[in-house]
């Protein structure tokens, strides 16, 4: 099975070396996880906070995005672990969710794997600030 293209990501410097120091000390808790993240930040364009678009999710983004197979939209405020309140609309950027959104622009398509090893493809829709401070 080829793997399909995916999708360019931007993320600000801060946040990859506050990530990567989350990736050691996730590694032995969670290793599959951490290495995916490590992966995704392998293959990032690092850019300035600053120059980081609105449309790209970060830490503190509000995005919504499409499940293709069931057509199921979600919407959450992407946070650090210790904001993490999934009934509340935080989802932790070191779940499998967050991974595979960060860095994202609002339209890009990517697949990812549920927890019950199911592959979706999902679809960004939106991307705006989020309700808490990043």
């Amino acid at each position: 099975m080829s793997k399909s293209r995916r999708p360019q990501i931007t993320i600000a410097q801060e946040t990859v070396d506050h990530l990567e120091a989350l990736v050691q000390g996730a590694s032995a808790r969670m290793p599959a996880l951490a290495e995916r993240l490590l992966e995704e930040l392998s293959r990032a364009r690092i850019l300035p906070a600053a120059r980081i678009p609105a449309d790209v999710v970060g830490i503190g983004s509000r995005v919504t995005w499409r499940d293709e197979t069931t057509g199921q939209e979600q919407t959450a405020t992407l946070v650090w672990p210790e904001e993490a309140d999934i009934d509340a609309g935080r989802a932790s950027v070191l779940t499998p969710i967050g991974v595979a959104l960060i860095g994202l622009k609002a339209g890009a398509r990517f697949q990812w794997e549920t927890r019950s090893g199911e592959h979706r493809d999902l679809t960004v829709l939106a991307v705006g600030p989020g309700t808490i401070a990043a």
